[in-house]
């Protein structure tokens, strides 16, 4: 996600910011040299990535256009991260431009994980304080209603997805059998068997229709067994701290007051494995594209499957309901569009291995409730708009921000 080179003439500053509840993030503001109050800036944001030497920054600063690369109070780790939360902190990064900088307009570029981030940051900021979401997932309050929220004027979205529920919906292994088991598995549900119709690299696979259908079934049901299981943890803090709050606490034996109290603070981590096994993975025919075999993290899904480095294998309950599941969180991309309304761009790289034209990149432009909205595809990219392995060729990335650029600068610079 770094940028190959470092921008011509620019300069960096280091940030440490405060969210409206009190949480602290760490960023990167970069400003074309001499002209240290940009009248325009750009955001970019992931939920869990450092994204404070973007690719698009060179380009940007080239035009005049300040960078704010900022990370979230989770930073390369997301077991609790609650999207209810972070969104405070896109927020802090818009009203630091805004008040502090002299911004005039902030865009959000949502990369990947970062769309689904800001759209939800974006969709909670237009709304009067007291509409805004009040309790998570897991039911904790929320700090929305009391913040000071700043819309954004412009979105972008590159190679976004649908969110991370989302993407876990259509990635969780159905056939994991006993979650406590990585291998425990149900072969008339494993999309990796060859009875299924798989084909290892670099033959594509091919599954049925029936199997398709009883694969994303499983799917769901898998999510709401997880969510069944998070909300029963919360459920039980609750219930002691229902005990502790009660008068005759007091009263009880001192074991039993530290048995209730431990109840009450536990926060469990729930260890989720084998989340790398998307069809669409291994069989393209499902959602035709220029893509290659395999997946964002890996040639080989069917062995990465099983290792740690995947999408939310550690998470705790609440992180579990707000970010990882599809049935419960609330950053769900193609949701939120509908309550935007600024100058959105949408960007599709053909080549990627996570992000599906008909599944994901139509649907979300169809979303986009912005009458100033555009999409654009750029065929031979990469999700990342990086070059093939071992390759020097920026030529995707120097495409993309032939869009990016005048975009801004159209409807921004006036």
């Amino acid at each position: 996600m770094n940028f190959r080179r470092p921008p011509r003439d620019a300069a960096v500053e280091p940030l440490l910011l405060r969210a409206d509840d009190g949480r602290e993030l760490t960023g990167l503001y970069w400003t074309p040299r001499g002209r240290p109050r940009s009248r325009v800036a750009v955001v970019c944001m992931h939920p869990r990535v450092d994204f404070g030497r973007h690719y698009t920054f060179p380009r940007l600063l080239d035009a005049g256009i300040a960078c704010l690369g900022a990370n979230t109070r989770n930073p390369n780790n997301d077991t609790n991260t609650i999207h209810e939360e972070i969104l405070l902190d896109v927020n802090a990064c818009v009203k630091h431009l805004k008040r502090d900088r002299g911004v005039a307009r902030v865009v959000l570029l949502g990369n990947s994980g970062g769309g689904a981030l800001n759209a939800f940051f974006q969709a909670q900021a237009r709304l009067a304080a007291p509409e805004r979401i009040a309790t998570t997932p897991g039911g904790a309050r929320t700090f929305l209603p009391k913040a000071e929220m700043i819309p954004a004027d412009g979105m972008i979205y590159l190679s976004a997805h649908r969110g991370e529920g989302q993407i876990m919906n259509a990635c969780i292994d159905p056939a994991v059998v006993d979650e406590a088991d990585p291998l425990a598995s149900d072969p008339a549900l494993d999309m990796y068997a060859a009875r299924n119709g798989f084909r290892p690299a670099p033959e594509w696979s091919e599954y049925s229709d029936a199997f398709v259908q009883r694969y994303r079934q499983a799917q769901l049901a898998r999510v709401a067994r997880l969510d069944a299981v998070a909300r029963a943890w919360i459920a039980d803090a609750g219930r002691a701290a229902a005990l502790r709050a009660d008068p005759a606490f007091a009263e009880l034996p001192a074991e039993r007051q530290q048995q209730i109290l431990r109840r009450e603070v536990v926060e469990p981590v729930m260890v989720v494995y084998r989340t790398m096994a998307n069809l669409h993975y291994v069989d393209r025919h499902l959602d035709p594209s220029g893509r290659e075999y395999g997946s964002l993290l890996s040639d080989r899904p069917d062995l990465m499957n099983l290792r740690l480095f995947g999408f939310g294998r550690t998470c705790t309950p609440h992180a579990w309901l707000s970010t990882w599941s599809g049935l419960a969180s609330n950053a769900d991309l193609i949701r939120n569009l509908a309550r935007i309304e600024e100058p959105t761009l949408v960007i599709h790289a053909g080549r990627d291995r996570e992000i599906h034209p008909r599944t994901d990149a139509q649907p979300i432009f169809a979303a986009v409730r912005s009458a100033d909205k555009r999409f654009h595809e750029i065929e031979d990219a990469r999700h990342y708009f990086e070059p093939d392995f071992g390759s020097d060729d920026e030529s995707a990335r120097e495409r993309l921000m032939d869009v990016v650029v005048p975009w801004i600068q159209e409807r921004f610079e006036g």
